[in-house]
């Protein structure tokens, strides 16, 4: 997949990485808003390819009584708002075969949750939509066993693909990155390091996910380091109060800085 592929995707010179960044629920349009523009400045100033992100609904949750929406045509609207005000392309992730086409007519890329990206009839609904298709790699899954969640899509005539990274299962309640993956999962499809979700703690005895967002700045320059193609990184102006996976989510205040470190160690990765 090249990013001309992408509406609306902004081309630099610059060879930078590329990113996926906002929220990670639609909590309303007065929120995603001030996240994407605020993200904007910052991307337009660095040179980076950017996508606003933004989950329309959250199907997985940990709890029943957790944060699942705000009504799923409304924060689509939303999510083509953003796209229309602010000339970027979204991405935002389906649960069901029912999803796809209803998404689809709202955002540019349509994305795979890990715990769902070996469901074929989901990856077949998404791929035959003619979208981009962003494959989360499953907690449980190899980078090798990526492979054959890419060929279902490729294999639907649909050759614009992508995978991301969120992390590997370590026992019961935390995650490791294991960056031997980076390389393996680039042979298939171009490939995104989730920073923010790759810090969850999971299955926390209160039913609530942990994270380490004090670990974000290391976990992406490691992945720029070995050639990640781009970033995946939820970022909230509150995470402390936001209705979703807000204790793994990076303060937008401390966003500019690390986008402009991972900037500057991006060319000089490119030298070598």
């Amino acid at each position: 997949m090249k990013l001309e592929l992408i509406p609306k995707i902004k081309h630099t010179s610059s060879n930078n990485f590329f990113l996926l960044a906002g929220p990670c629920a639609i909590e309303g349009e007065d929120m995603a808003f001030r996240i994407a523009e605020r993200i904007v400045e910052m991307t337009n100033k660095l040179e980076i390819p950017y996508i606003f992100k933004g989950s329309f609904k959250k199907a997985n949750r940990s709890r029943v009584d957790s944060f699942t929406g705000i009504g799923d045509e409304k924060a689509l609207k939303i999510l083509q708002k953003v796209s229309e005000t602010f000339d970027v392309p979204t991405v935002t992730d389906i649960h069901e075969t029912s999803d796809a086409a209803l998404a689809a007519a709202y955002v540019d890329v349509l994305q795979i949750p890990a715990f769902l990206v070996r469901q074929t009839d989901l990856l077949v609904a998404a791929a035959e939509t003619g979208k981009v298709v962003n494959l989360k790699k499953g907690q449980f899954m190899s980078p090798e066993s990526m492979k054959h969640a890419v060929t279902k899509v490729t294999d639907c005539h649909n050759e614009q693909v992508m995978i991301t990274d969120r992390g590997t299962m370590f026992g019961y309640q935390d995650l490791i990155v294991d960056f031997r993956g980076i390389p393996t999962m680039r042979q298939f499809a171009p490939t995104v390091l989730d920073v923010t979700h790759s810090l969850q703690q999971p299955n926390q005895s209160i039913g609530v996910t942990g994270g380490r967002p004090e670990m974000i700045g290391t976990i992406a320059r490691a992945g720029i380091a070995v050639g990640v193609d781009g970033l995946f990184i939820e970022t909230h102006f509150d995470p402390k109060n936001a209705k979703s996976d807000g204790a793994n989510m990076l303060d937008i205040s401390l966003l500019e800085k690390l986008l402009t470190d991972l900037s500057a160690l991006r060319k000089t990765i490119l030298h070598f």
